[in-house]
């Protein structure tokens, strides 16, 4: 062979090489593009169910006790007793959409479901501390001030799972704290006309308690979701989750005739009928899911932080709800409540923004996704 044969020889097998590098590096591109359009897609319905599920189910909560529905053992049960609804989500991708190889519960530890098992009990009694100051308070009040929890959630975030602590994210816990207290001080004139003064505090301070456990919820769950591989793992976790907060709620709703009573508030105390009494618990039950699972899966794509904030952000949309459907008022500290509420949220987002920009100046949507799904 010449040495003009050998040189085109070896120049063809470099173009070869160049060209499977092109076409490697063209595939590796194709398949993040794909895989960020997955992550925004399912981020996006995530937050779509929590959207649709903090809205709907607080203001049904409210419809079920101004309607003289007054059992908050039902009100309890009925946050977490949705739970088959996970198994949705849980075994179609696998056996009819035929989108992922993992078999449901494959890899599911004894230690993830005890672990699950506890976190589900104390988010039982979250729930029936809701009950209590939703039952005592209005929608508006009571959205305000849970959004006191989002000081807790960067607290516990930074203890629990290092939570990097920059000028937004503090802006927005500042912001809406001063929200809370600025409400709290001028609650005196927004208490129902027949809630006594004593129940108004005793609701107003389950609210909080409320506040402190969720936040507390928040960054427990996603320190072990950092050992989960897969959003359906997440579901499974929820599941587990829910079925023990509704063991809780169950047990002694039953013990202390808590059915008995679900049958005469139906048909003898709900003053729409008992058709609308089932309509409004059996929708109430799917939307409390909804919002649960919108959560579990934004602290799993995101962050505990992340997912405080746009759950406290939302709480913004029930004031207006509250003011709206129930026509409750809207005056004086109510409303500078919510404007620093729509201001902290604001800025937080503004502040990722700004953050992901200096990060990624060249705009790629992968990386920014990946640094979306690892703030923490």
């Amino acid at each position: 062979m010449t040495k003009t044969n050998m040189s085109l020889e070896i120049v063809h097998l470099q173009d070869e090489e160049e060209g499977r590098k092109q076409q490697q590096q063209q595939q590796t591109q194709k398949t993040s593009n794909k895989n960020a359009s997955s992550y925004m897609l399912l981020l996006g319905i995530n937050y779509f169910c929590l959207f649709v599920g903090s809205f709907s189910s607080s203001m049904l909560t409210r419809f079920y006790y101004i309607h003289k529905g007054n059992s908050r053992w039902v009100t309890t049960w009925i946050q977490c007793a949705g739970f088959p609804l996970l198994l949705f989500p849980i075994f179609l991708p696998y056996y009819l959409f035929k989108t992922t190889s993992r078999r449901p519960f494959s890899g599911f530890q004894p230690k993830i479901i005890f672990l699950s098992i506890i976190i589900g009990f104390m988010l039982g009694l979250n729930n029936l501390l809701i009950s209590w100051g939703i039952s005592y308070l209005p929608v508006s009040t009571n959205s305000l001030l849970l959004s006191s929890q989002l000081a807790f959630i960067l607290v516990f975030s930074i203890i629990i799972v290092k939570q990097k602590v920059t000028f937004s994210n503090l802006n927005c816990v500042i912001l809406l704290t001063l929200s809370s207290v600025l409400l709290a001080l001028g609650s005196s004139h927004d208490k129902p006309d027949d809630v006594s003064r004593r129940q108004y505090f005793i609701g107003f301070f389950c609210t909080i308690g409320a506040g402190l456990l969720f936040s507390l919820y928040l960054p427990i769950v996603e320190k072990i979701y950092r050992n989960v591989t897969c959003y359906s793992m997440v579901m499974e976790m929820q599941l587990v989750m829910e079925i023990a907060a509704t063991a809780l709620a169950t047990i002694p709703m039953v013990a202390w005739g808590g059915g008995s009573e679900m049958k005469k508030e139906r048909f003898h105390v709900f003053n729409l009928g008992p058709n609308a009494y089932v309509a409004t618990v059996a929708i109430n039950v799917v939307t409390w899911q909804l919002c649960f699972m919108g959560t579990a899966g934004m602290v799993f794509l995101t962050s505990s932080l992340t997912g405080g904030i746009c759950s406290t952000a939302l709480l913004a949309m029930n004031v207006l709800g509250g003011v709206l459907i129930f026509k409750e008022a809207f005056v004086g500290a109510k409303i500078v409540s919510t404007l620093l509420c729509v201001w902290g949220f604001g800025s937080y987002i503004y502040g990722m923004y700004i953050n992901n920009v200096k990060e990624n100046p060249n705009g790629n949507t992968t990386e920014m996704v990946e640094m979306a799904s690892h703030d923490h």
